[in-house]
């Protein structure tokens, strides 16, 4: 029943970032650098206050195991400046899906180095597919993206940083509650010093901030929601299930990111894109079954 919760707790938490590229294009004149610094800023020193007295409970064992929590506070910071940007210079869908669609994979290969993660036949298969049906998402042709977007190849590029640091963070932290760290402590610590580290971005980039109502607007809102409740949630199922599955399961994010980015931002998804949204669908099941089934 604990891993139940802890996949639904993923999912929840995969569905509310998928609404964050949709969310930053109502505030165009707001650097990426900032979104990104703002949202995962904030949202990461409001969940370090929420989890204030488990992190006093855990202190000992935060600074007997410190080197998790500089290397995830490292990546918490990198991730957000990259992915955002990854999103203004190749569009919503592409740089949503190479960000997102890269980190299983990223996480898997961590872990498998670590030791901590078997590869199986069903996780090679979900996997293929997954990777399969990200390639068909983020190249189908697009002719709004090819003519709008110029640094497609560099958008994609900072998404695979985005991806691999996604990845780390997740690792990270799931060591951490290996090692007898309350979820909340783990991720709290995490997410605050990772936060802390965003502040001087914030400051530099952030000029534009208070010029209009829909900057402080969008700002809050991915402060608040994809950040803050979206990670409590995250943070919930991965006490409770490995980073690969994580990461795996939060494949929905680009597949929520590339409707919403056609609904609403007026991004064309092909044929093709459809129906690599429905080989991302797929490797969910299989993996996540596979993960049930094994465990």
């Amino acid at each position: 029943m604990n891993k139940y919760l802890g996949i639904f707790a993923v999912i929840l938490a995969s569905l509310l970032w998928g609404t964050t590229g949709t969310a930053a294009t109502f505030a165009p004149t707001l650097s990426p650098l900032f979104v990104g610094s703002f949202a995962m800023g904030i949202g990461g020193i409001l969940q370090c206050g929420l989890a204030i007295y488990n992190i006093k409970q855990n202190h000992s064992l935060l600074i007997a195991h410190s080197r998790f929590l500089v290397v995830g506070a490292l990546a918490v910071a990198i991730y957000p400046l990259a992915f955002y940007s990854s999103m203004r210079l190749a569009g919503v869908t592409i740089g949503t899906v190479v960000s997102i669609g890269s980190a299983p994979i990223l996480s898997a290969i961590i872990e498998y180095i670590s030791r901590d993660f078997q590869v199986t036949k069903q996780w090679v298969i979900g996997a293929l597919l997954g990777i399969i049906g990200m390639t068909m998402l983020a190249f189908s042709e697009n002719a709004s993206i090819i003519i709008e977007y110029n640094h497609v190849g560099l958008g994609i590029l900072l998404g695979l940083i985005a991806g691999f640091t996604y990845a780390l963070y997740s690792w990270s932290a799931r060591q951490l509650m290996l090692k007898g760290i309350d979820s909340k402590a783990a991720m709290g610590a995490t997410f605050g010093c990772g936060g802390l580290l965003l502040i001087p971005v914030m400051l530099i980039t952030g000029t534009t901030f208070f010029a209009a109502w829909n900057n402080i607007a969008v700002g809050c809102y991915m402060a608040l929601i994809p950040m803050f409740l979206g990670y409590l949630c995250y943070g919930y199922g991965l006490s409770k299930i490995s980073a690969s599955l994580a990461t795996t399961i939060s494949l929905l994010e680009p597949v929520i990111a590339a409707i919403l980015a056609m609904i609403i931002v007026g991004e064309l998804l092909s044929l093709i894109a459809w129906i690599g949204m429905l080989f991302i669908f797929v490797c969910l099941i299989i993996v996540t079954l596979s993960s049930v089934i094994n465990n």
